[in-house]
């Protein structure tokens, strides 16, 4: 060895820890994302363990009522055709036959279910 390098701090021998299937089942499920060596440092290290990020929690009934009205708004071209029909009828070339009335009611009966589910989900009675 030369004079300037410094000798090599040597490495512990690695940790072993015998678990039933059961115990690691139970170890990794509550890890989470994180790497199972991690957690169990951070478990038995707390102040010392590095900080990971939560595995994200499967989406509640909430937040899936609240998809469901953002997937039902991306399939439907309601805003664009509002706007069409309020540039009609301020122009007065609005002509309202059968198929527009039923058009209008089903966009009046979605915006409904759409208002009505958004509120349910956010917990507000009407």
């Amino acid at each position: 060895m030369s004079a300037q390098s410094s000798p090599k701090t040597p490495r512990p021998a690695p940790f072993s820890l015998r678990l039933t299937v059961d115990e690691r089942a139970q170890i990794e499920a509550q890890a989470g994302s994180m790497p199972l060596a991690s957690y169990i440092k951070s478990v038995v290290l707390e102040a010392d363990a590095p900080k990971y990020r939560q595995r994200q929690k499967a989406p509640d009934a909430k937040q899936q009522l609240l998809a469901e009205v953002l997937v039902r708004l991306g399939q439907t071209r309601q805003a664009n055709n509002l706007n069409q029909i309020a540039r009609h009828l301020n122009q007065g070339t609005l002509i309202v036959d059968a198929e527009l009335k039923e058009d209008l009611k089903r966009a009046v009966a979605e915006i409904a279910w759409m208002r009505a589910t958004i509120m349910e989900a956010l917990g507000v009675k009407s």
